[in-house]
């Protein structure tokens, strides 16, 4: 009997059980001994009936004690059954955790036991179990397909299918993982798995972070000694690296069977594994696309340890309705099992199915009328000329022959593509080439930093990448996925270099020889791809941790254009400067002329005022989009404008700002620059743009009522005004320790809460991230935003900062923009960050400022600056016990506006307990 004594095992889910053999390794009437983790036992001593059974298999060198969370959070279940609520939800499940033979604390049998022999060997003990449905199975490494070898012969049993990182297939073209070669290497494979304990040792290292020294120890307990590895050799040693390998016929059976398997099914993936990566991940979603996937950035290969799987798996059981019935799911479940929000109002559920125009109506629509013949997109050369434009005929012309070569090399409905384009003609042209193939466009620009930039990309799992040189490089370097095609044409030496296939210059070629005629448009599919087809993945500016895909269908993308032209009055013949990539985008999709100035798009403070006046003089501008940071640097370069930069600026009609707060005086300033213009100041965020709405007009008077507090409600932050057209807006009030823990819309006035938004723009799901799309649609069909805010008494909504970023001060929680916005004010402050240091519910809230001119060094603030700060903050009523001066704010990249609040925090904490201050 085996002696359980490890962290997290109750030693009552140890048991061993003789099972006979029906496997070809094995002699007629040979009994195995398997050594096991199950609670069912300990369930039914207590007199609970579990809802179903995982069917828990680990991989190589692991062992049962890798799935010790589940088996307690499945015990725990039934300790919540009891309770005095009875709730039917709180059924606990049968956790089966297998030691496969030769593995674990499993009988070693002296045999080497194939893939098949192992799904016949699961076989035999389940049968020997009596197990019956509803059984869903759980699998990790190698232990994943066995499992799914497992629930394609015994589907009349099962419920769902539960995956961490593993393979059923090698891609085409692609080696086996390194590490994996080197395991197999004649060399090495002997000393490696068996003789030595180094196979063991590499895999419990990937363990991110490191794993505890008591659970090594338990992970090695089953191997000590060469005598009880062979079973790890042996495991290596039947990796199909090829077509010709004995158990590769096994392997694509299970890989090809997964394709017609319907149950519900959920992927938890460690992106940062070296063996099972990404495109792995890929390949399975190919054979299971209704499978609910989540990446758990930063976990790797063990993910289970890195990362607590127990919930979420026990999360999505929930969802499949097996706690309240112990029938299995109907055949369809995989749909219901997505967790889709509901709709906010009849009204949406109407839309869905309905015909809408597609983005590039517009853009199709003036490119056949009388207006064809004028400029539809234009970029801008540093000299303040025009170097590149083309008509709206022309634009639709191109966009129709580089449809047809990319659909020549397999560029269609579903197909991901990586666009690493500067905003232009070229990024014009590609994007609505593949939306109109049915495409999804993958927007992750160079703003996230080479490293977030990466990691968005593998995330993805592009089918093709489009870029220019450096992205092109950046891809061969990081091995990033997706078939290559460059911009432009590069020599034949270049292209071998960095794997490109060809280029958009050549795939224009290809497509005028397939369209019938030079404005043939038969490239274009006959239908449009369906309005809930998804259409984008854009990625958010990662400045509250990772960026996030963001998915978005056609209809989406629709309805965020249709909401910017009734919210803004944006309407066919516009001319727009689009200094913010996505309204670069998005101008042909209103009918607007649109023009890039000469700046690096990825970093807006580059923006200069004689720019934009040659931006919006080449076009006579009517419409500006800059973010803040531009138009601060804008503001102190206008020096430099000539009379004639003056006068373009002059005549611009409306000026937008977002991405961050915008202070009033800022805008102020630029209303002297732009007379005639009404300013604006959409809110929204990658998820739902725009939220709301107000002009500069509306800010002023939203502050004399909230100075004269004759509006209820107002102040304590940023005006963002009304919601906009087809928006609705709530928030669920915040508790003493700062979350949002409701689901029950308010729109009082004064109360402090989570910003909750519903929208028919609103994102359709976060790519591959399950758990957190699950939490934004907590509430039933609203988007919870992850803004903190209120609403006065007139409903403008203010925005008081990041519900991330609340202050837990002892008796209060305060949050940041309000004190920020009242430092600012300061003339010796030019950005302000409020944050909270140590522990939560006694937080200290300290003011970090950026000062004016810059000081040389950070630290703590000059006394006299100190009391001025504290000063500020305490009419905005915030008392700040710590006032610290930093030379800039760390901001993310993207907008060079959105200060890094949480780094900040950190680097206080440091300084506060005497530290180096170095730089935050």
């Amino acid at each position: 009997m085996v002696t359980a004594d490890w962290p997290g095992v109750d030693p009552e889910w140890s048991r061993e059980i003789d099972v006979p053999s029906t496997s070809a390794a094995d002699k007629p009437g040979a009994v195995r001994t398997w050594h096991l983790l199950d609670n069912g036992p300990q369930l039914a001593r207590r007199g609970l009936v579990p809802a179903g059974t995982l069917l828990c298999v680990h991989g190589n060198p692991t062992w049962s004690f890798l799935w010790r969370s589940l088996l307690a959070a499945g015990s725990d279940a039934g300790s919540a059954a009891t309770s005095d609520t009875g709730s039917a939800a709180g059924r606990p499940w049968r956790v089966v955790a297998v030691d496969q033979l030769d593995m674990g604390f499993s009988e070693r049998t002296g045999t080497f036991r194939r893939l098949a022999d192992r799904i016949n060997d699961l076989a035999d003990l389940t049968a020997a179990l009596g197990l019956d449905g509803p059984v869903v199975t759980v699998g990790h490494d190698w232990g994943g397909v066995i499992s799914l070898g497992w629930a394609l012969a015994h589907q009349e049993q099962l419920a769902g299918v539960v995956l961490t990182n593993t393979a059923v297939h090698q891609p085409a073209g692609s080696p086996i993982p390194a590490a994996l070669r080197l395991a197999l290497h004649p060399a090495v494979h002997r000393w490696g798995t068996t003789t030595s304990d180094a196979f063991l040792r590499v895999t419990h290292a990937l363990a991110r972070p490191p794993l505890a020294a008591e659970v090594r120890r338990a992970f090695m307990a089953p191997y000590r000694g060469a005598g009880r590895r062979t079973g790890v050799g042996n495991f290596v040693a039947d990796i199909p690296a090829d077509a010709s390998h004995p158990s590769f016929p096994a392997l694509n059976d299970v890989a090809e069977g997964l394709r017609g398997l319907s149950v519900p099914a959920l992927m938890l993936w460690g992106p940062a594994d070296p063996i099972f990566s990404d495109r792995y991940l890929k390949d399975l979603l190919g054979r299971l696309p209704h499978a609910q996937v989540h990446r758990f950035e930063g976990a790797g290969h063990l993910v289970a340890e890195d990362r607590d799987i127990a919930a979420p798996v026990f999360e999505w059981l929930a969802g499949l309705g097996l706690a309240e019935s112990s029938a299995l799911p109907p055949k369809d479940a995989a749909a219901a099992a997505a967790g889709a929000p509901e709709p906010a109002d009849h009204a949406a559920t109407e839309q869905a199915g309905t015909a809408v125009p597609p983005l590039w109506a517009p853009l199709t629509g003036l490119a056949a009328g009388a207006d064809g013949g004028g400029t539809a997109v234009a970029e801008m050369a540093a000299d303040g000329q025009v170097t590149r434009s083309l008509t709206w005929l022309e634009l639709e012309q191109n966009i129709a022959r580089l449809a047809a070569g990319l659909r020549d090399i397999g560029v269609g409905p579903q197909k991901r593509v990586s666009l690493m384009v500067p905003p232009g003609v070229d990024l014009t042209v590609v994007l609505y080439a593949c939306l109109r193939l049915g495409a999804v466009v993958v927007v992750a620009d160079a703003g996230l930093g080479t490293r977030g930039l990466s990691r968005a990309v593998k995330g993805a799992t592009p089918d093709f990448l489009i870029g220019i040189d450096k992205a092109l490089t950046a891809a061969s370097v990081l091995g990033w996925p997706g078939r290559r095609i460059s911009v432009r044409e590069l020599p034949a030496a270049r292209r071998r270099l960095l794997g490109v296939e060809t280029s958009l210059t050549a795939l224009a070629r290809q497509g005028i020889r397939t369209c019938k005629g030079p404005t043939s448009d038969s490239s274009v599919p006959d239908a449009a791809p369906a309005p809930d087809a998804p259409a984008a993945v854009l990625f958010t500016s990662g400045s509250t941790g990772p960026a996030k895909g963001v998915l978005y269908t056609h209809r989406q993308l629709a309805a965020m254009r249709d909401t910017l032209a009734a919210t803004l009055g944006i309407r066919p013949g516009a001319r727009l400067v689009a200094g913010f990539a996505p309204f670069a985008l998005l101008g042909p999709a209103l009918g607007a002329v649109s023009v890039t100035p000469a700046m690096d798009v990825t970093a807006p403070r580059t923006l200069t005022a004689r720019a934009l006046a040659d931006a919006a003089a080449s076009i006579d501008a009517t419409v500006v989009f800059a973010s803040p940071a531009a138009l601060r640097n804008v503001l102190a370069s206008a020096g430099s404008l000539s009379p004639a930069g003056h006068e373009a600026l002059e005549r611009v009609e409306l000026l937008l700002s977002a991405g961050a707060p915008v202070p009033e005086p800022l805008l102020a300033e630029m209303q002297r620059l732009m007379p005639r213009a009404s300013l604006h100041t959409p809110y929204g965020m990658t998820e739902a743009l725009p939220v709301t709405d107000i002009s500069l007009e509306q800010i002023r008077a939203a502050r004399a009522d909230a100075d004269a507090r004759t509006m209820p409600g107002a102040g304590n932050g940023v005006c963002v005004g009304l919601p906009v057209h087809g928006a609705r807006v709530a928030v669920i009030p915040l508790a003493e320790d700062g979350t949002a823990p409701g689901d029950c819309p308010v729109k009082a006035p004064g109360v402090t809460g989570e910003i909750l938004v519903s929208a028919p723009h609103v994102k359709e799901a976060y790519d591959r991230l399950w758990l957190t799309q699950r939490e934004s649609v907590r509430t039933a069909g609203w988007h919870r935003t992850g803004d903190v805010g209120h609403f006065d008494a007139a409903g403008r909504l203010w925005v008081e900062g990041r519900l991330a970023h609340v202050v837990t001060a002892p008796g209060s929680v305060v949050t940041p923009v309000g004190a920020e916005q009242a430092i600012e004010h300061l003339d010796d402050v030019g950005l302000a960050a409020v944050v909270g240091v140590g522990p939560a519910g006694t937080q200290a809230v300290v003011a970090v400022v950026e000062t004016v001119p810059a000081v040389r060094r950070a630290g703590p603030a000059a006394p006299h600056l100190a009391g001025r700060v504290r000063d500020a903050a305490r009419l905005a009523g915030v008392s700040v016990s710590a006032v610290l001066a930093v030379p800039a704010q760390p901001t993310d990249i993207r907008h060079n506006a959105k200060i890094d609040r949480t780094r900040l925090a950190r680097w206080a904490s440091r300084v506060l307990a005497g530290g180096r201050p170095g730089t935050p």
